[in-house]
């Protein structure tokens, strides 16, 4: 009995220092994995920001060069080679192959308990389709990107979630929802430089998820001839997918200045709406985006309909403090669009939202001209009021929430549309001249509220170039929305003219603020 009692005891002993060696195994793990982070690619970027800028050889191959559009998408990536299936974890990732316009390489890297290992290129892991290449020679060409993969939708199926492919450009998606605009880390020069500098995110390390994730995190170093940075983002998908970013950004010294630094920017596609219909086309609306929504820490909302200009146009809102701005898709109707391929009413909201002190600055809106749909001419991004020295960082951190049918309001009343255009009247050609009408259409919780009898009256107002002749306010008989009939006389023809409109009740505002600009002739 003695010695099974010894026994007993030494097996004790050999379990108890079993676990001991486990958990310290686990804590050396931990320790790897959080050896590798923000601060360590942050400190690549603050080095790289003391050295001149200098391009890394990305030559393709011959076979790869020579590819049409056709057969660059005739190379598709292998599901079953996807990073994490064989884990069963809730999140896969799958690589993008370069050529044709995704040139440039990115080096992608895995963060494991283990450590950080490369994500190699592999030539097995792609179906090239009827492309006659031969590319067991290519070497390790990089990647051109990746996309992550999750069960948005159904818990069988990993949809698309996120992307990020070319220069700094990444789009993701909540459930129901359909790619639409795109979101960048930096942009450079949009305007008001010598050329617009597209800077890249050049490697990536992709955090290994745990079994039972919900959030999947992504670290990104970022580069460019004047500027380099790192970024890390937080995924958290849902009904309306959120991306936490946390960056530092770092200005190379002895650069040209920057004219227009852009942090947070956004791009999408206006081609036609209820307020430009393009004629011949059955489609009554054709964009990813319908409008810019800007929320100053003063408590004023104002909302700007896009356009499709003849020329380029630049317009600003400068604000003490930011509490939010965002490329909106207001319209999520069908019947808006009738487009049965595109499906635009299903096409994201990007709302970004301050997470950090970003100070005084500017909400800046670009709009190009663009001759049909499969361009993106719509660019929104905030300007600090200032910027970096050269080598000093720059810490800011946001999120973005792609947002379908439930989207970020107003706290009093929105727009619900905005139509210019006159109907039947009795005005000569010499009145006509010149003058310009507007219809909007107010809703939300502070009209419902009102009586009927309400004395809601349209304040609007005009700068130099604009006098208003009309503003008019009253119950939409339709529906439980204000209708806005407002008419202003331009000027000068050759000059644009800003317009503001909001609803107010004796000293309460009652609406976001209605901002629009008529553009040049």
């Amino acid at each position: 009995m003695k010695a099974l009692s010894r026994l007993a005891q030494l097996l004790t002993v050999l379990l108890l220092a079993v676990l001991a060696v486990l958990a310290i195994s686990q804590q050396k793990a931990a320790a790897q994995t959080a050896a590798f982070g923000f601060e360590d690619v942050a400190r690549i970027a603050q080095e790289r920001a003391r050295q001149p800028y200098a391009a890394a050889p990305s030559p393709l191959p011959a076979e790869l060069q020579s590819l049409d559009y056709d057969g660059y998408r005739d190379i598709r990536f292998r599901p079953d080679r996807s990073l994490w299936r064989d884990a069963g974890l809730p999140f896969e990732a799958q690589f993008f192959h370069r050529g044709l316009y995704q040139r440039e390489p990115v080096r992608l890297h895995e963060i494991t308990p283990q450590g950080v290992r490369p994500l190699g290129y592999a030539s097995d892991d792609y179906d090239f389709g009827r492309n006659p290449v031969q590319p067991r020679g290519w070497g390790d060409l990089g990647h051109a990107g990746f996309r992550l993969h999750y069960p948005l939708n159904a818990p069988g199926y990993k949809d698309e979630l996120l992307v990020f492919l070319g220069a700094s450009y990444f789009r993701a998606l909540g459930a129901g929802q359909q790619y639409g605009l795109s979101a960048r880390g930096l942009a450079i020069d949009t305007v008001g430089g010598s050329g617009e500098e597209f800077p890249r995110f050049t490697e990536f390390w992709l955090e290994r998820p745990d079994p039972q994730a919900r959030a999947m995190v992504v670290h990104a170093l970022l580069d460019s001839p004047r500027a380099t940075g790192a970024w890390r983002f937080e995924v958290l998908p849902g009904a309306q997918t959120v991306v936490r970013v946390q960056a530092r950004l770092f200005l190379r010294a002895g650069e040209r200045p920057i004219a227009t630094l852009g942090l947070a920017p956004l791009t999408s596609m206006y081609f036609s709406g209820e307020n430009q219909p393009h004629p011949g086309d059955f489609r009554p609306e054709v964009h990813d985006s319908d409008g810019l929504m800007v929320a100053s820490g003063d408590g004023e909302w104002l909302w700007r309909p896009l356009q499709n200009p003849k020329r380029t146009a630049v317009t600003s809102f400068a604000v003490p403090q930011l509490r939010g701005f965002g490329l909106m898709q207001r319209d999520r109707a069908f019947a808006s669009y009738e487009d049965t391929e595109a499906r635009y009413e299903r096409r994201p909201s990007a709302w970004i939202r301050p997470l950090s002190d970003w100070g005084p600055g500017r909400v800046e809106l670009v709009q190009l001209p663009t001759p049909d749909e499969t361009h993106d001419n719509i660019v929104a991004y905030w300007v600090p009021a200032q910027p970096p020295a050269p080598g000093m960082p720059l810490d800011f951190s946001y999120e973005i929430a792609w947002q379908g049918d439930a989207q970020v309001q107003p706290p009093a009343s929105r727009v619900l549309q905005s139509r210019r255009g006159v109907g039947f009247t009795r005005l000569t050609p010499l009145e006509r001249s010149g003058q310009v009408q507007y219809v909007l259409d107010f809703a939300g919780p502070a009209l419902d509220a009102l009586m009927p009898d309400a004395p809601v009256r349209a304040v609007v107002s005009a700068d130099a170039n604009g006098r208003v002749l009309e503003q008019v306010a009253f119950p939409h008989p339709a529906g439980k929305s204000w209708r806005v009939v407002l008419r202003v006389q331009r000027l000068d023809p050759a000059r644009p003219v800003e317009l503001r409109a909001f609803l107010q009740q004796d000293n309460h505002v009652l609406s976001e603020t209605w901002s629009n600009i008529i553009l040049p002739e």
